[in-house]
């Protein structure tokens, strides 16, 4: 089982839940896709369970969004590749929270 190291960006809120700053690097197994760095995310920070995806269906929550490579990728698909520049380490996977109000 091959893994990669992937960096990634948390909201300063889930960052604050894991008690920790800044990007973080996770060993994720490849292929590496959102569900892979989301497994990996709550294998390093169980206290992060249920808030990036729903317990009950694996799908994103609503009021986050994923980019790779300044691309949105919410929409892609949970199991969907991530881009290469992700995958070596040149790009970070951000976990961004959508903005709502008025």
């Amino acid at each position: 089982m091959s893994t990669r190291q992937i960096r990634v960006e948390l909201p300063g809120n889930l960052l604050t839940l894991a008690g920790v700053r800044g990007e973080q690097v996770l060993e994720v197994v490849e292929p590496v896709t959102a569900n892979a760095v989301v497994d990996a995310l709550e294998a390093r920070f169980p206290m992060l369970r249920g808030t990036v995806r729903e317990h009950e269906t694996g799908k994103r929550r609503a009021f986050l969004r994923f980019f790779a490579c300044e691309e949105d990728i919410s929409f892609a698909g949970m199991d969907a590749v991530l881009p290469a520049a992700v995958v070596e380490g040149r790009e970070a996977f951000l976990v961004i929270g959508a903005v709502a109000g008025g």
